[in-house]
């Protein structure tokens, strides 16, 4: 399973695999669990589903259940990419007839788990020796890089999981098709490439770092093109030339990759960090995850529907 995004809606491959390969394209995720069933239920408690925006991995039983599963967890995603999300953990109770139409008659609780990636989407511009030798260091971080140019030969045949070749004959272009909150690194072999996809970058507002190899007189230069072309001095702040940390030095392509890579791993840590502490309050952060009480009473209904059901059961029994 190279993508989890090569087909759209269900797959063939297990819950552990798409939990493994999600975390390491960083995707966000909904992973889906039935706690508890009552009367008769599709799947037995301890069943898992794994869903992203886009595709579903295992199955809790299908049916109205099932779908109605689905439009949950996608609902908790689109919260959480909206900024949104009230809590990553929620607990829901659905009475399989009473509510969703289906003969089986049970009721299951069913735990959402919002499973939010703290990797950088990168995109790396640009096929050369830096590249090159920065791809073989970024391919066992914990980032998803999109590495883009238009001549295909320069590409190696096989790469890592989480490296995406993108061969584009403009690869300014690529620019409107890159995830909000990138991170844009540019060393392509052309200045004015380099220009055209820092403008395209900078037009776009939205992205969370953008580097460009270069030196002190292409940055000047670069601004000044940028400045004429109406774009304020706090939108040309954002872009960072000379690339890479200052107190790694050396001009070899490796030198350079270990000094940009080591920027990289600074940037990726400090949103880590500000991820975490996200919309914390103070009680909150000894207070977290699933609280006792809802959990109990989400367990009541689940007994008191096993109850009830075993109740009828015996009723029709009788009745017979």
């Amino acid at each position: 399973m190279n993508n989890l995004n090569s087909q759209q809606g269900f797959n063939a491959q297990n819950w552990q695999a798409a939990c493994f390969e999600a975390d390491k394209q960083g995707l966000n995720y909904v992973l889906v669990t039935l706690l508890g069933s009552a009367g008769s239920t599709p799947r037995s408690a301890g069943t898992k589903m794994l869903i992203t925006a886009n595709n579903i991995y295992d199955t809790v039983g299908g049916g109205h259940l099932e779908f109605v599963i689905i439009q949950k967890a996608r609902q908790l995603l689109a919260e959480q990419y909206q900024g949104t999300l009230k809590q990553r953990q929620l607990i829901e109770h659905f009475p399989l007839s009473a509510s969703l139409g289906q003969c089986c008659g049970g009721s299951t609780s069913t735990l959402f788990e919002v499973i939010e990636s703290n990797s950088l989407q990168l995109d790396v511009y640009g096929a050369g020796h830096v590249a090159h030798a920065l791809i073989q260091i970024l391919s066992q971080l914990p980032i998803n890089v999109r590495w883009i140019d238009a001549r295909a030969e320069l590409f190696p045949e096989n790469v890592a999981s989480n490296i995406h070749i993108h061969i584009e004959e403009y690869p300014e272009d690529a620019v409107k098709n890159a995830a909000p909150d990138s991170a844009f690194l540019i060393l392509t072999h052309n200045h004015q490439l380099d220009f055209s996809i820092a403008e395209q970058v900078l037009k776009r507002d939205d992205s969370c770092w953008l580097g460009v190899i270069g030196s002190s007189t292409k940055a000047l230069r670069f601004e000044k093109r940028l400045s004429s072309k109406g774009f304020s001095p706090e939108n040309i702040e954002h872009m960072q030339c000379p690339v890479g940390l200052s107190q790694v030095s050396g001009k070899e392509p490796m030198e350079v990759a270990v000094s940009m890579a080591g920027q990289i791993i600074e940037l990726y840590q400090q949103r880590k960090i500000a991820n975490d502490n996200k919309g914390e309050t103070q009680a909150s952060k000894k207070r977290q995850g699933l609280q006792w009480k809802a959990l109990q009473s989400s367990l009541n209904i689940s007994s008191n529907s096993t109850t009830e059901s075993d109740d009828a059961i015996h009723e029709h029994s009788a009745k017979r």
